[in-house]
């Protein structure tokens, strides 16, 4: 799997694996055959209720594994990000999380998030952090408060029916070394021009719409799959040429949002 470079610290794989609602009996077995095929970075969350499946997913491969999980914002003040930061730590069965995220933004101030966000570096609990959900003016404000280069990635919404961040997230993200990591990249693909494309280059519509949402640079994707089938489809990277590129942009066109969605 290709890697790039993720918040001016880290080469991880630019297809990841997402756990939002990814219950069920093939959960693990689905994540530890990701990771044999190079999707080593996993996502997950405390408000997924996926945290224990990934533990028991990367137990004996840690090493392995780029871990990002994320705080609620009803719990990121300062002494409760802590907190809910260990609390994870537990259910993963880890003493670490490579980057620790915002969810969204919330009621309270980002100082201090980012100052709970700090001090868990400090103590070796956390290798980096970031945030989710976010659009330019909030990360222009998580920056001013964190510093250069410590804001590592953006987590939002990107899909062939939600490009908005096209327009001024990712401009500013890559600006300012900032990875934008795309969620639910392969939600609304169909249509027949994604359908031609896969079939001229014998792909599934799945995989022509993560190659194009990560021709980017900068950019990274982590698709969710509970089969191994799924799991195998997700982790083929393929080249789409300027001309497939064209044609999928014009058919999926960029509309701008005044504001991001949450979730």
């Amino acid at each position: 799997m290709e890697l790039r470079d993720f918040g001016k610290r880290f080469q991880v794989p630019v297809y990841g694996q997402g756990t939002w609602n990814l219950f069920g009996k093939g959960v693990v077995e689905a994540l530890r055959k990701g990771i044999d095929l190079g999707l080593t970075h996993i996502d997950t969350a405390e408000m997924y209720g996926t945290e224990e499946s990934v533990g028991e997913a990367i137990a004996g491969r840690r090493d392995e594994v780029f871990l990002v999980s994320k705080v609620l914002p009803s719990n990121a003040s300062r002494t409760a990000t802590i907190r809910a930061c260990d609390q994870s730590l537990i259910r993963l069965r880890t003493d670490r999380l490579d980057c620790y995220l915002l969810h969204w933004p919330g009621r309270h101030p980002l100082e201090e998030t980012i100052a709970a966000f700090e001090e868990l570096v400090a103590k070796g609990k956390i290798r980096s952090y970031g945030v989710s959900n976010f659009d330019e003016d909030l990360l222009a404000q998580a920056l001013k408060i964190a510093g250069p280069g410590k804001i590592a990635c953006n987590q939002c919404l990107y899909n062939l029916e939600e490009r908005h961040l096209e327009a001024r997230v990712l401009p500013f993200c890559r600006k300012n070394g900032i990875a934008l990591v795309g969620y639910s990249p392969i939600k609304g693909i169909h249509g027949p021009e994604i359908e031609k494309v896969a079939k001229e280059i014998g792909a599934t519509a799945a995989q022509v719409a993560l190659a194009f949402l990560t021709r980017l640079e900068g950019t990274f994707a982590i698709p969710k799959a509970s089969t191994l089938a799924h799991v195998r489809e997700n982790a083929r990277r393929l080249a789409l040429s300027a001309e497939q590129i064209a044609r999928l942009d014009k058919a999926y066109p960029l509309r701008v949002r005044a504001e991001l969605p949450t979730a």
